[in-house]
């Protein structure tokens, strides 16, 4: 919380802050904080219609797939998932224990593939 926060939400503090004020002043605080206040219902409001909107149409569509026989079983058969596809091995190495490893090129550098490069090999000694 905020020190002006603070100083809003707890009245002994607001008193000796205001003590300093003229009630003109005060007033006009008292007016712009009840602008605030009536737009941030307002928006407040607005959002309660929008999600009470969005929880209709939901209900509508369940009762819609009720009334058709349609379970969300069925809807979800009916997504596929994307598919990654993976990318063709581009270059082999075989380490010294006779364990082969491929690597495509892409993405972290495995570290059989490290350990020759810091022989001093290139990627293209073990392209496939």
């Amino acid at each position: 919380m905020t020190d002006f926060v603070k100083l809003l939400t707890r009245k002994n503090s607001l008193r000796k802050q205001c003590n300093e004020l003229s009630s003109a002043d005060i007033e006009k605080a008292i007016a712009d904080l009840t602008e605030i206040l009536e737009e941030k219902q307002a928006q407040e409001e607005e959002l309660i219609a929008v999600e009470r909107e969005r929880s209709e149409k939901i209900e509508a569509i369940k009762q819609s797939m009720l009334d058709a026989g349609i379970g969300l079983d069925d809807l979800m058969s009916m997504v596929e998932a994307p598919v990654k596809k993976k990318v063709a091995p581009k270059y082999q190495v075989t380490d010294e224990n006779g364990d082969v490893y491929q690597w495509s090129g892409r993405g972290r550098t495995p570290a059989a593939f490290q350990a020759e490069f810091a022989k001093g090999k290139t990627k293209e000694d073990f392209l496939i």
